[in-house]
């Protein structure tokens, strides 16, 4: 049977695409309930619908064996991909005839920032909103490889990451520098030795240690080298639950620490040499086109961080 084709994209369309976009970033129908605002059966009717768009193409599979896109399902994602930048970049050019904001801003950020007491990006975000209530903030809580593949892309418009190896097709603004120290938690052996400032270089060598998965900078590296590194996180957030066991030592940023240092449920070990620093940027396409959110949020960021 020859399927007919989708003859012209209305705004009928455009909204079933997005459901459908939401559906496969969150990997079910019932997950994209809270985030749509919808009902479960009206998300599975219009995803019939957009099939029926489509020709009766089939875009995913779904029952109890659980959900997952089909190769049709997976190109028409990225298909659906490159026509939702299209439209987006066609209203920035037009908000550009405009003076006042109206459109999407999508941010990348690497998790336990909002600990970061110069968190520049939340005071932005407020100004954004004051400005203009047309503006859609979308924020992925994401790693920075993940960040990086979302500016490149073009899912991303910024995105707050280590600038530790800086990718060719980026650019980036420093936002401020994080320090690092290597932590314990009151439970590990080393504690009470840290807390007279009496801990070997033998103890250290020995201590079971976690080594980050994501890129590092030459002076991270080197400081993870002599540690007994027997198990791995991707985040800083799993660097620090395995901490919490009491069964490993690991590197944190010292703002990520600070809520448990004050509870005196983690210390930092020798810190006059088991230190690093790694700076934060603002990363963005090299390429990318003008966006008039996109410029009135860096020009705010800018003068946020002179304060």
């Amino acid at each position: 049977m020859q399927l007919k084709g989708l003859l012209q994209v209305s705004d009928f369309d455009l909204r079933l695409l997005r459901v459908f976009r939401t559906v496969a970033q969150v990997g079910s129908f019932s997950a994209a309930e809270g985030v749509l605002g919808i009902t479960r059966s009206a998300i599975s009717l219009h995803m019939s619908d957009l099939e029926k768009r489509l020709g009766g193409m089939r875009l995913c599979q779904r029952g109890r064996a659980g959900f997952a896109l089909t190769e049709e399902g997976r190109q028409v994602l990225q298909a659906s991909e490159t026509l939702m930048a299209a439209v987006e970049n066609f209203r920035s050019e037009v908000n550009q005839l405009h003076s006042s904001l109206r459109g999407d801003l999508n941010i990348g950020l690497m998790n336990s920032l909002i600990s970061q007491p110069h968190m520049h990006i939340t005071s932005a975000l407020r100004t954004l909103r004051q400005n203009s209530e047309a503006v859609r903030v979308h924020i992925s809580m994401s790693t920075p490889g993940e960040i990086e593949r979302g500016l490149l892309e073009g899912r991303l418009h910024m995105g707050v990451l280590p600038e530790t190896n800086a990718l060719s097709g980026l650019e980036y603004r420093r936002l401020y520098d994080e320090p690092y120290f290597l932590y314990c938690s009151w439970e590990h052996p080393l504690f009470e030795q840290a807390q007279q400032g009496e801990v070997s270089a033998q103890s250290l060598c020995r201590a079971a240690a976690i080594a980050p998965t994501y890129r590092m900078s030459p002076e991270a590296i080197g400081q993870h080298q002599d540690l007994n590194c027997v198990a791995t996180a991707s985040d800083r957030e799993g660097i620090a639950f395995l901490i919490l066991t009491g069964q490993y030592i690991g590197f944190l940023p010292e703002h990520v620490a600070a809520r448990w240092v004050e509870k005196e449920q983690m210390i930092a070990v020798d810190p006059q040499q088991r230190r690093f620093t790694i700076p934060l940027s603002l990363a963005m396409r090299k390429d990318r086109r003008a966006h008039a959110i996109v410029d009135y949020f860096l020009r705010v960021l800018e003068s946020e961080s002179r304060l």
